[in-house]
């Protein structure tokens, strides 16, 4: 029900915000102030690093590992793995000029005293370990262990360069750059939880959508019941026709019990917009639409849910006030309306031929749905540096500069290319074009126009080089 239409324009957003604001993991750089105390700082904080990774079972030194007859790192953790993959310090690594060998001898010392404390006894006893929790835990290893031992002051005297002002400010950059690379983290996995947030908005707005006939029922209902208690009563009042309060459709929605499963797992109200609900009321009261429904000779369950079909389709979603509630509740609901009101007319359509009950729309069509937006999302951070690759290739450096491209049309194009490469079962004329719709409806006016050239270069380019192997 929510179709990949939508999903993919989540996915834009989401990323839109996650990558302008992601701080990625980077050392830091060597200090402009290069003083005696910086200079070493730093070629301690180099070391620190590359040292946690012999630790962590990885081999930098020039020699043999001091810890390489241990079987089972108990130390081999993810923050050691990110580090031991991130380009910079590989090609530290792969350079060999630091002066890590010195610090050999620190190595297996620190390793028993490290698996033996209490820090990394209370983070073993933890059953579901995240990033933080193993940051915390370096975190405390550094400060309760590592800054001091006697072992690393050892080592680090052997350089020149050796100044005690340094040797803490090399720890204390180690210990920044883990709390950072913590961070960044801990916010793309906050990335991923508004992606499952905002689908999950957007199914319930297609419940509101359904729950709005409803509400709108009831308060002419509760009009009907007032008038008959006014003072003096016209015979209108006192019998009135109800054929709009007795709708079968709008009884059929308030007797679901998909819709009664949804609400109690999900409960939602709008109770807060009585009076903008009121206002679409009187917009439909006042409308031909109405008016020949009720001047009807007769109804039935048909023409009661082709009411509504085009009462939603020509009133209630193009409403100011439905916006404004919207609006107000949600800051998804207004980019979700068209597709999710298209989904509730469906529905009010197919319940004209199901005899009085109202089968709601699943969440998603099937489980490949449901993994979509999140592989799309995971697959295009992970693989963005390739991704924006393919993309500087084509940039005309005389019609457009790469640095000033629209961040918006990088994201679009990278999203694209995600889905070119990882989900062979949707055609490429699919994708392409609905990243140029998405281009055309969120960027500048010449990004359709700019998206498509150049997908379709990159499209191209991916099949010669046989990375891309469907029509």
């Amino acid at each position: 029900m929510i179709n990949r239409i939508l999903i993919r324009m989540k996915v834009v957003q989401l990323l839109y915000s996650y990558l302008l604001t992601r701080s990625d993991f980077k050392l830091f750089p060597s200090p402009e102030r290069q003083t005696r105390d910086n200079r070493f700082g730093y070629e301690t904080y180099i070391n620190l690093i590359l040292l946690l990774l012999e630790l962590s079972g990885y081999k930098v030194s020039h020699n043999e590992s001091p810890l390489a007859a241990v079987k089972d790192n108990r130390l081999s953790l993810k923050v050691s793995k990110a580090l031991s993959q991130d380009s910079d310090i590989r090609e530290i690594i792969s350079r060999g000029n630091t002066s890590i060998d010195s610090y050999d001898n620190a190595v297996r010392p620190l390793y028993n005293a490290i698996i033996n404390s209490n820090v990394f006894s209370d983070f073993s006893k933890k059953r579901n370990k995240g990033l933080a929790d193993e940051v915390t835990m370096w975190t405390s290893v550094i400060d309760t262990i590592i800054a001091k031992s006697p072992e690393i002051e050892t080592a680090a005297r052997q350089s020149e360069n050796f100044t005690q002002a340094g040797l803490s400010l090399g720890i204390r950059m180690l210990r920044d750059t883990l709390n950072a690379y913590s961070d960044n983290r801990y916010s793309f996995g906050k990335a991923q939880e508004a992606l499952e947030n905002s689908l999950d908005k957007a199914y319930e707005l297609y419940h509101i959508l359904l729950l709005l006939p409803v509400e709108i029922t009831r308060i002419q209902s509760q009009r009907i019941e007032n008038a008959k208690d006014k003072y003096c009563p016209t015979s209108e009042d006192l019998n009135p026709n109800t054929r709009f309060i007795d709708n079968s459709l709008v009884k059929a929605i308030a007797s679901s019990e998909d819709m009664a499963a949804y609400l109690k797992d999900n409960p939602v109200s709008l109770d807060t917009h009585y009076l903008l609900i009121k206002k679409i009321l009187d917009d439909l009261l006042q409308s031909q639409l109405y008016a020949d429904y009720m001047a009807a000779e007769t109804t039935d369950h048909t023409r009661d849910c082709e009411f509504w079909r085009s009462a939603m389709k020509s009133i209630v979603l193009p409403s100011d006030a439905l916006a404004e509630i919207l609006e107000s509740s949600s800051i998804y609901w207004n980019d979700d309306l068209e597709i999710m009101g298209t989904f509730a007319i469906k529905t009010i359509k197919q319940a004209a031929s199901c005899d009085g009950s109202l089968p709601l729309l699943p969440q998603y069509k099937d489980e490949d749905d449901a993994r979509f937006g999140t592989q799309l999302f995971v697959d295009t951070v992970n693989n963005r540096e390739i991704y924006r690759s393919y993309i500087d290739r084509f940039i005309d450096q005389s019609q457009w500069d790469a640095d000033r491209l629209a961040f918006m049309d990088i994201i679009i194009m990278m999203v694209a290319i995600s889905e070119l490469l990882n989900f062979p079962a949707i055609p490429v004329p699919v994708t392409l074009n609905e990243y140029i719709e998405i281009a055309n409806s969120y960027s500048t006016p010449r990004s359709g126009q700019f998206v498509n050239g150049m997908l379709f270069s990159i499209i191209n380019y991916l099949r010669n080089e046989g990375k891309l192997n469907k029509n």
